[in-house]
């Protein structure tokens, strides 16, 4: 018994801690402050409602939420928008004391009531102004086939000639609000001047002049324009894709005046540099250096347009001087403006 007793005393004693609380570095105070803070919003949400309501809103609110209410499906409710609705049916539909807004006009509605002020408006013109609109439709057509019959006499020539048939890839032609428009383009190995400079190869010389045979029958004004790509100059240049399409638009010029053309017909020279690409996901490519040259509408540019549509019409017979149903009887184009191509001290030419 004395060894046993000697053999327990000797025996270590071992003292285990454990750490219950986290103190200050604890986590339980977070979640009662993120309690405590939702408790104030939701507190001051419902002080901002009691403020914002109604009376009578309060009281529908009450009732709709009071499940024990005799009347809640019947009398008092929140429908009708927001907290704006004070009944709803024996069925629980939701009504409101307001009048009832006036649904809007269905789209086949709009569009029979549309066609009707048309057809009202065209049957309050004048008889004299629908044989003016009808003469301007007139002439716009015949304007149409003259352009039409260029078009072919332009590719009948280039076709026709054995140095320029190679060309025809470098020749686009197609009509624009503007006018037909004719565009001389660069094309991977077969460009129309020398890279950089505004000096022209000789195929490019004898293709304006074969084009300028051709517009010179016609008594359009015409538009020049240069194009270039978005390749840049020096750093430092002083001469930059916008002189380099102004040289180019004006030695273009030179040539189809040198070829016959009237001076009295050009009506603007323009450089565009490659603020107009004719490939925009492309800009550095080779067609976007090229050359436009317009035939403008007459309407655009003739200021006696007007007075020619006069004499047309009182030559027409009466029964012919009504505008067509379907025909818009105004400009052909109405984005752009009559006159916008006339000569203006702010036209951009060159000498």
């Amino acid at each position: 018994m004395a060894d046993a007793k000697d053999d327990g005393a000797k025996a270590p004693i071992i003292i285990k801690k454990i750490n219950k609380g986290g103190g200050h570095h604890g986590g339980a105070w977070k979640v009662a402050y993120a309690d405590f803070v939702t408790a104030m919003m939701a507190f001051f949400l419902l002080l901002w409602l009691l403020n914002v309501t109604t009376e009578e809103q309060k009281n529908a609110i009450s009732n709709y939420f009071d499940p024990t209410h005799p009347k809640v499906s019947q009398v008092e409710s929140g429908a009708g928008g927001i907290l704006g609705g004070l009944s709803m049916t024996p069925q629980g539909a939701m009504t409101s004391q307001q009048q009832p807004l006036t649904p809007p006009p269905q789209p086949a509605q709009q569009t029979l009531t549309s066609r009707a002020g048309e057809k009202m408006h065209k049957d309050n013109v004048p008889p004299e102004k629908k044989k003016i609109e009808k003469a301007k439709e007139t002439m716009r057509n015949e304007e149409k086939k003259r352009f039409d019959q260029a078009k072919e006499q332009i590719q009948k020539a280039i076709e026709s000639d054995a140095e320029l048939k190679d060309l025809m890839k470098n020749l686009k032609i197609d009509m624009t609000p503007e006018g037909l428009r004719i565009q001389v383009v660069d094309q991977e190995g077969k460009p129309m001047f020398a890279s950089g400079s505004a000096e022209m190869f000789d195929a490019t010389r004898k293709l304006l002049q074969k084009l300028a045979g051709v517009i010179g029958g016609l008594p359009n004004q015409i538009s020049i324009r240069g194009h270039t790509d978005n390749t840049p100059y020096g750093k430092d240049a002083n001469y930059t894709n916008w002189e380099l399409s102004s040289d180019r638009a004006n030695a273009s010029r030179r040539v189809i005046l040198d070829a016959g053309l009237k001076p009295a017909r050009i009506n603007n020279v323009v450089g565009k540099a490659d603020t107009e690409p004719l490939l925009p996901d492309k800009p550095g490519d080779p067609q976007n250096r090229r050359l436009s040259i317009i035939l403008l509408k007459e309407e655009l540019t003739n200021p006696d347009f007007e007075k020619e549509a006069k004499k047309m019409a009182d030559k027409m017979p009466n029964e012919q001087g009504g505008a067509d149903e379907e025909g818009d009887g105004g400009n052909a184009d109405p984005g752009i403006p009559v006159g916008t191509f006339r000569k203006t001290p702010g036209a951009v030419e060159f000498p």
